[in-house]
């Protein structure tokens, strides 16, 4: 059986600023260790985070799209209406 990776695309939310982030990995638990360690050294400021939404891919192209459209005007529109 072929092992299938999944990419997902996240949106984390500081607890501290209201902050938005919109990432994709192939490796969420991996990811968010780097951002809770302060690893991600643009937004390390804006620790602690919680992830508001995840959503899964079976390419890294569909998530790149994914994770550019959410970074878009319309993307965060729709972000403010799904997750207030």
């Amino acid at each position: 059986m072929e092992d299938h990776k999944m990419f997902i695309v996240y949106v984390l939310k500081s607890l501290k600023t209201g902050y938005r982030y919109i990432g994709q990995t192939n490796n969420l638990a991996r990811r968010l260790v780097e951002h809770d360690e302060g690893l991600t050294k643009s937004i390390q400021f804006q620790r602690p985070f919680k992830v508001i939404l995840t959503e899964e891919y079976s390419s890294r192209l569909e998530a790149m799209r994914r994770e550019k459209w959410l970074k878009s005007g319309m993307g965060r529109d729709w972000l403010d209406q799904e997750l207030g």
